[in-house]
């Protein structure tokens, strides 16, 4: 019997252990930073926009685009919790291929659009017109 005891119990230790290890705990304070710095960084580009401080539209598209790939760090690392450790590293290794794969195709996409555009305008010199 104590035999079939000291077994019943040695799972759940093995387990227990595995869990405080593996997942991080979170507190309130640390929602609160994160609330607090996605409404920060929701709201400057607001302010931005709205304003018109800067003058130039170009630049404070890529000062949005900055703060939107902050905005997106914080989401992942307060509320998701996403971090090296978790799940042995495997999710953050699947962020980083995500990131590259989607890296690739709106670079790519891109590249192509103004290549298409650049070489395929009508009136191009070597261009014949059809009679």
């Amino acid at each position: 019997m104590t035999a079939a005891h000291s077994d019943s119990h040695e799972p759940a230790k093995v387990h227990e252990a595995a869990h405080v290890d593996d997942v991080p705990h979170f507190s309130l304070k640390h929602y609160g930073i994160g609330f607090g710095l996605s409404v920060v960084l929701t709201a400057i580009p607001f302010w931005l926009v709205m304003s018109g401080v800067l003058g130039d539209k170009v630049i404070t598209a890529l000062i949005i685009a900055v703060f939107a790939a902050a905005q997106v760090g914080v989401h992942m690392i307060f509320f998701l919790h996403l971090n090296t450790k978790s799940q042995g590293g495997w999710n953050f290794l699947a962020l980083v291929f995500t990131i590259i794969v989607v890296g690739t195709v709106l670079f790519g996409s891109l590249w192509v659009m103004y290549h298409l555009n650049t070489n395929m305008m009508p009136g191009m010199p070597g261009m014949h017109e059809q009679p």
